[in-house]
């Protein structure tokens, strides 16, 4: 069985335009082919590639796009008269003069002469545009946040169950990514890299010990965001995972087992059992663009604010500080310990008694020997004295 040839598609950059110049934001684009805002973003920049059905609406609305821009284009100037109007139009500024009335008084005799005087108008000077400035690393940290953390709290909320936890996983990523910011910023996918931070922060198993965490926060108030979200916790970590990247942010399957450290068909494999055991408790969700439509929807009822970029850099300054302070008072700690027994040990070394070696000072082993008569005479005496009865737990005098 012969499989059709794909459809062909515009470059990512083309793709990018056409859709600029038929005014539609990503939002749109990803209605119009039910996808995510993030999948039509990852298709742009040649991170992913559609296919399937999905493949052919995206390309023919592309298609459309650019129908539409070939009929609005407006039609070509020839080039000579391009070069004729620019001539004439630089002829026009440069020439033009203004004529202004400026009134200098002269007194003569007490009478006032009025001379006009004729002034130029001054050339019109083209105004240089400043060149763009490279942005600093405190000022891309703060445009990677503002882009990244909303989402990224409410990814982290659909992970957990958990508010506060999840604005925490996303601040401790950024933390962390700022600490490495020179590793980060040259990193092929910046919002990739937080992200898997922060799920590995997020579904860390040490949250369960911790005192604010033992118990459950307050569900979401609508029954039906509440199925989903108890659905979604009971899932392994993996599952979770594996279904939010792919499902929810909209990941391609090798993006995904790629962030998720798995195989391609482990991938698939979680992906599927995680999709039958929502399905089996929801079955309204057994259709993937109705089940990311509830996933949306159930992030984005939790009210959930990141804290600003500044906040997060301040205290992730403060959180290196303190641990490399931490560990220079350990260290020298360690010193001062080491310092203190080398003083107050031993210098004479006394080497233990070798085995087999007779040992000075141990009185003599004493073996039973002769009795003398008067230990005789005792012996027997005691012998005859001794009789069998009551009587015989009664002492005796002599």
């Amino acid at each position: 069985m012969t499989q059709s040839p794909a459809t062909p598609l515009p470059p990512p950059k083309e793709r990018r335009r056409l859709r600029e110049a038929g005014s539609l934001t990503q939002a749109q684009v990803a209605e119009r082919v039910g996808v995510s805002r993030e999948t039509v973003r990852s298709w742009e920049t040649g991170r992913t590639t559609p296919r399937g059905r999905k493949r052919e609406a995206y390309a023919k609305l592309l298609t459309s796009l650019g129908e539409e821009e070939t009929v609005t284009k407006p039609p070509a100037v020839g080039a000579a008269e391009v070069e004729v109007a620019e001539v004439e139009a630089v002829e026009a500024e440069v020439v033009e003069v203004v004529e202004v009335d400026v009134v200098e008084v002269e007194v003569v005799d007490d009478t006032a002469v009025l001379e006009p005087v004729l002034v130029p108008a001054p050339v019109p000077v083209p105004i240089e545009e400043p060149s763009r400035a490279p942005l600093t690393p405190a000022q891309a940290f703060d445009a990677l946040y503002a882009f990244c953390a909303p989402a990224l709290v409410r990814q982290a909320y659909l992970l957990t169950g958990r508010r506060e936890l999840a604005r925490e996983s996303v601040e401790r990523a950024f933390q962390i990514a700022w600490q490495r910011w020179p590793e980060v910023a040259v990193d092929r996918d910046p919002a990739g890299w937080v992200r898997s931070v922060a799920y590995e922060h997020a579904l860390s198993p040490w949250h369960r010990f911790r005192p604010r965490y033992r118990h459950p926060e307050p569900p979401p108030p609508d029954a039906a965001d509440r199925a989903l979200l108890t659905a979604l916790l009971k899932l392994p970590p993996s599952y979770r995972r594996t279904l939010l990247l792919y499902d929810g942010v909209g990941l391609g399957l090798a993006e995904t087992a790629a962030e998720t450290e798995a195989s391609t068909p482990a991938a698939a494999s979680r992906l599927l059992h995680a999709r039958e055991a929502l399905a089996a408790q929801l079955p309204d969700l057994s259709d993937p663009a109705e089940l990311h439509r509830r996933m949306t929807e159930l992030a984005s009822t939790g009210r959930l604010h990141a804290a600003k970029p500044p906040t997060v850099r301040f205290v992730g300054e403060r959180r290196t500080v303190f641990w490399t302070r931490a560990a220079i008072a350990f260290t020298v700690a360690i010193i001062g310990a080491t310092t203190f027994t080398v003083r107050v040990a031993p210098t004479r070394y006394e080497a233990p008694v070798p085995v087999g070696e007779r040992v000075e000072g141990v009185p003599a082993r004493v073996v039973q020997g002769a009795l003398s008569e008067d230990e005789v005479a005792l012996r027997d005496r005691l012998r005859n004295g001794m009789t069998s009865g009551p009587e015989r737990l009664a002492p005796i005098g002599r």
